[in-house]
């Protein structure tokens, strides 16, 4: 029970450290070689710690970043006692998480390449809980079920494409500007009647 327990608290342990290769290199890039030299652990002990590979890894590692934005993210705008501050909050832990613009969005790289379908069902829910969080916390600050659908959906797909423009341009500033826009917008926009 203590080697279980060991190699629990180990391969929690390894879980940032694989995002980071994963984040880095892609799927295709990290090789073995590469997590072994990240982790400081053989092929073989790896295999110990994810006996099914690259694949138990991925899945771990979105599964840690799923659980981050449930507690961090989705659940304080879902049920949080004041929606705008729910919204306020998004924000600054996404600024956080993402280290303002300098770390790529793992499940957005899955989406976009060869991968994806293998990991679909973690990359669907990752965005379609977010944009439904935020749009019951816009619902919830005045906005219509239907304006507060749009903009959910066009606040996270533009924090995605501040990321992917701040990255392609070399700029973490855009995705912060992106973000304080948004901010901005969704505290001053004028609620629908409801």
């Amino acid at each position: 029970m203590a080697s279980s327990s060991k190699a629990i608290t180990q391969r929690a342990a390894l879980i940032p450290v694989l995002a980071e290769v994963f984040r880095n290199f892609g799927y295709e890039g990290a090789s073995l070689a590469r997590l072994g030299e990240a982790t400081g652990l053989g092929k073989g002990s790896l295999y110990h710690l994810f006996p099914d590979g690259k694949d138990e890894m991925c899945t771990a590692v979105l599964a840690d970043i799923d659980d981050w934005f449930q507690r961090e993210v989705f659940q304080p705008l879902r049920d949080g006692p004041d929606p705008q501050a729910g919204i306020a909050h998004m924000f600054a832990q996404v600024e956080a998480y993402f280290l303002s613009g300098r770390k790529v969005c793992l499940v957005g790289v899955f989406a976009l390449v060869n991968v994806r379908d293998r990991f679909a069902t973690s990359v669907h829910s990752y965005f379609a809980d977010w944009t439904r969080a935020l749009q019951a916390a816009l619902e919830r600050s005045g906005h219509a079920p239907a304006d507060a659908a749009m903009l959910a959906e066009e606040v996270v797909a533009a924090m995605q494409g501040g990321l992917v423009l701040a990255r392609a341009l070399d700029d973490p500033a855009v995705f912060v500007r992106t973000l304080r826009r948004w901010q901005q917008r969704l505290h001053t926009e004028p609620r629908s009647a409801v």
